[in-house]
């Protein structure tokens, strides 16, 4: 069996009622490769009077990826970015020594009922990259490559995989694909990274016979082949890379190998030393919660 074990998650409400679920990092496994942060949010209805702006907050040590399967957001940050998410876009954001941003309902969304269904990962910098300079790139969707075969199309969002290599660039080896299945499909996982992570996004999922319930993120026994079987149309991500260099803190948004270095820029963010997102005046103050 390619599983070896199953991380449920849990709802958490990051404000005004918009519910998220995440999987990262859990009690068993604080990272899957680099990605120590995982959110899984919608499908939802957006009534025409709900506020699900992400107003501007700090970052440090991390890569945001930010990967949309319905809707649209604003991304504005500290470096001058301004940039439209839409969905099959991916949009990494590297935070490294510090950069705050922001993540709006655009314009011609506001006041409109519409749907959002998304997935919010961030990737820990490996040490040499922790204090690296903050940046923004967005890759669009007609730039992803796609693997299609029968029944099967894999678009490599992240990474290499099925003889393609994803455009968007990384500080180690990293994995991420987003997966549909027709019905009776399967999929062979050859070439796994050393840790790697499936999550079924809908429809019904085997992993080797073994049936996959929606909303459990399966770690995989990467020395195996995981045969991915789909019983109904069904669409997947898979995750994964090399292992973490090392433990990572914690707290907020921030993430270092370095409790002192997060405690430092809990300090930076109270005494408003960041810079700022250009035309945002919003200001949130840092919530009362230490390194972990």
């Amino acid at each position: 069996m390619s599983v070896t074990t199953l991380i449920k998650g849990h709802e958490k409400d990051l404000g005004g009622g918009f519910m998220v679920r995440r999987y990262l990092p859990a009690a068993v496994k604080q990272a899957v490769g680099p990605f120590i942060f995982f959110d899984h949010f919608g499908p939802v209805d957006v009534p025409a009077h709900a506020n699900h702006d992400v107003r501007p907050h700090p970052h440090i040590g991390l890569a945001t990826v930010t990967y949309l399967f319905e809707g649209a957001m604003d991304h504005r940050d500290s470096v001058g970015s301004v940039q439209r998410i839409e969905p099959g876009a991916i949009n990494w954001m590297t935070a490294g020594r510090g950069i705050v941003h922001s993540e709006r309902t655009p314009a011609d969304l506001v006041g409109v009922p519409h749907r959002t269904h998304g997935l919010q990962l961030w990737a820990a910098l490996p040490l040499a990259y922790e204090e690296t300079e903050p940046g923004f790139c967005h890759t669009p969707a007609e730039a992803i490559p796609e693997y299609d075969a029968a029944g099967i199309c894999v678009r490599v969002l992240v990474g290499s995989a099925f003889g393609l290599t994803s455009p968007v660039q990384t500080y180690s080896r990293t994995l991420y694909l987003d997966v549909m299945l027709q019905a009776g499909a399967v999929l062979a996982l050859e070439q796994l990274p050393p840790e790697a992570a499936i999550y079924p996004i809908s429809g019904e999922l085997a992993v080797d016979g073994e049936a996959l319930a929606l909303h459990a993120m399966a770690l995989l026994d990467t020395a195996t082949v995981p045969q991915v079987s789909a019983h109904s149309a069904a669409r997947l991500v898979v995750i994964g890379g090399e292992p973490l260099d090392g433990h990572r803190y914690m707290s907020w948004n921030f993430v270092s190998s370095r409790k002192e270095r997060i405690v430092q820029a809990s300090a930076d963010w109270e005494a408003q030393r960041f810079d700022a997102v250009p035309g945002e005046t919003e200001f949130i103050p840092l919530p009362a919660r230490l390194p972990r």
